[in-house]
């Protein structure tokens, strides 16, 4: 005989059914490592962000600084231009990208700060890490933090080993496999999850009545 406990119990762990994406029992443990990932992740996006356009001094010198296309720096050139695999499957179209941003002549590089390129990649960078860190706009995150994750790792191609101008042999670590793909895999994740609404804007957000009639922007 079921008691009326044990018939809580089984109640509390059977999925809620309805869209295929919300069909998940999580705890409240995963639930707050899925927030934390979400948040870690998001800021990852915005530091590169903040990074390329105030020149820290980090990975970006305060002398090449983009500072919404006013600074001297072009944040997607040296990438586009000496980043990408040379024997890889779209090196033609980075570098032709690459062009967009700036050009090499004899007396060094000619930056174009407020290119199209910087532009689409910085504030792809910015909408990233704030969606991701406030929970909200997950699926757009996602699908657009997966987009540019996967063009760069087709630009990186680390399947296609090249010889450098020292004649060295260039190959990537794992031929399959890199942090690309596995940050793609994770944003993937954590909008399945719904990270969103723990330690996030996410609950309220998807209660908006917009949101409800577009799920999309949840």
């Amino acid at each position: 005989m079921t008691t009326q406990m044990d018939t809580n119990q089984v109640t509390n762990t059977t999925p809620v059914k309805g869209h295929w994406y919300r069909d998940f029992v999580v705890s409240p443990t995963a639930r707050y490592w899925a927030a934390i990932a979400r948040i870690l992740l998001g800021f990852t996006f915005l530091w590169a962000f903040l990074d390329k356009t105030f020149g820290l001094g980090y990975a970006t010198e305060a002398s090449a600084k983009w500072v919404f296309g006013t600074g001297d720096g072009s944040p997607t050139f040296g990438f586009l231009a000496f980043g990408t695999n040379p024997n890889g499957p779209f090196a033609s179209f980075y570098h032709s990208l690459g062009d967009q941003a700036g050009v090499m002549g004899a007396n060094g590089p000619t930056m174009y700060p407020n290119s199209w390129v910087n532009w689409l990649f910085m504030l792809g960078l910015l909408g990233i890490g704030l969606s991701l860190i406030l929970g909200v706009f997950m699926r757009i995150a996602t699908v657009s933090g997966v987009a540019m994750l996967f063009m760069m790792y087709l630009a990186e191609a680390p399947w296609a080993t090249y010889t450098d101008q020292t004649g060295a042999t260039v190959a990537g670590n794992n031929p399959v496999i890199d942090d690309h793909i596995i940050y793609g895999v994770v944003l993937i994740l954590l909008m399945l999850l719904q990270a969103g609404t723990t330690f996030g804007l996410g609950k309220w957000w998807q209660s908006l009545g917009f949101v409800k009639r577009f799920p999309w922007l949840a």
